[in-house]
């Protein structure tokens, strides 16, 4: 069985080359892991079934586990994401950051990624790579943790390619990434909701 390339990559001025190799993967139906600003993701195009159902597979996870995905910017939030004036000024707040916000989903969403309160995990992380990726693809990208079916968070593309490799068809390697969450905001009520706390501040949603 093949195992995937690991392709270096500059975390904050990705070489178009690189992107250009990656998003060619995704367009093909490929998963790839790439740095985020928290883990390292796995990642495929939100509209490919397929390449959604290696994910589960290869992460072993049961299929009521939910699966966000990367937004470029607010206006294409606004495409995937019901955004209410609350929810929008959290949002400007705290994007580009360490957050995935859930909220109600629209029409455009499949059903494979769909919460059953038919909400959806959302992030627009501070990292130029997966931005990049979503950018050129012209669409959102799946984004879950680089973990081992057994829960084991992989920091380093190498351990990545020795536990996950056989799975993959690329890994672009931008270093080691902290063991670090984001944190969950759910917007999708009246008042923004503090699910987990990890990376980033939520001092000022904590009321």
């Amino acid at each position: 069985m093949a195992v995937a390339n690991i392709v270096e990559i500059d975390p904050v001025n990705p070489q178009p080359r690189v992107i250009e190799r990656a998003v060619s993967a995704l367009s093909g139906g490929g998963l790839l892991a790439f740095p985020t600003d928290t883990y390292y993701g796995l990642g495929c195009d939100l509209f490919d079934k397929r390449a959604i159902e290696r994910i589960y597979l290869l992460k072993q996870l049961p299929r009521s586990q939910e699966l966000s995905f990367i937004c470029q910017d607010l206006a294409e939030i606004a495409r995937y994401a019901m955004v209410d004036n609350a929810a929008y000024r959290v949002l400007r707040r705290k994007v580009p950051g360490p957050f995935t916000f859930i909220l109600p989903a629209t029409r455009l969403v499949p059903d494979l990624v769909l919460h059953r309160q038919k909400t959806v995990g959302i992030r627009i992380p501070d990292s130029p790579i997966a931005l990049e990726l979503v950018r050129r693809l012209g669409h959102p990208v799946i984004s879950t943790s680089a973990a081992t079916p057994g829960g084991e968070v992989l920091i380093d593309a190498k351990d990545i390619k020795e536990q996950l490799g056989h799975g993959l068809d690329l890994i672009l390697d931008g270093g080691f990434r902290a063991n670090e969450p984001s944190s969950v905001i759910d917007l999708s009520g009246p008042e923004p909701v503090v699910v987990r706390v990890g990376k980033g501040d939520v001092s000022d949603l904590l009321t």
